[in-house]
């Protein structure tokens, strides 16, 4: 059984950076792609950053425009642990962030998502 479980929210103040990690199992791991999104209250999910599944030549990463420059996705195949580290915060940033597995067969998406962590930023 596939299943992600997110740590790290909290509160913290404006301009503060925060490490979210998601751990994977029940899953070949590297054949995944893996992405944060987040949903604020009343909102709907958005996308925070993806990563596609890595290459010897390529290793695509999308932010969403809200995020550029501020946050970094990363992964650690070995580990089965996806990062969000998340700089600059501000209080727009306050949602749930929800850590997601992906994997393409047979023409079809495969989609896992965690339970998601809470992140506050707020003075």
């Amino acid at each position: 059984q596939v299943q992600l479980v997110e740590s790290g929210g909290g509160l913290v103040q404006p301009g503060g950076s925060l490490r979210l990690s998601c751990a994977a199992s029940g899953l070949s791991f590297h054949d995944y792609a893996v992405s944060w999104h987040r949903q604020a209250s009343g909102k709907e999910r958005e996308l925070v950053a993806v990563m596609t599944v890595p290459s010897p030549t390529t290793n695509h990463v999308q932010y969403g425009d809200s995020m550029k420059g501020r946050f970094t996705i990363s992964r650690d195949n070995a580990k089965k642990m996806v990062y969000l580290q998340m700089n600059s915060l501000k209080p727009e940033d306050t949602a749930v962030y929800y850590c997601s597995a992906e994997i393409w067969k047979s023409g079809r998406p495969y989609t896992t998502w965690g339970q998601g962590t809470q992140v506050t930023v707020s003075s």
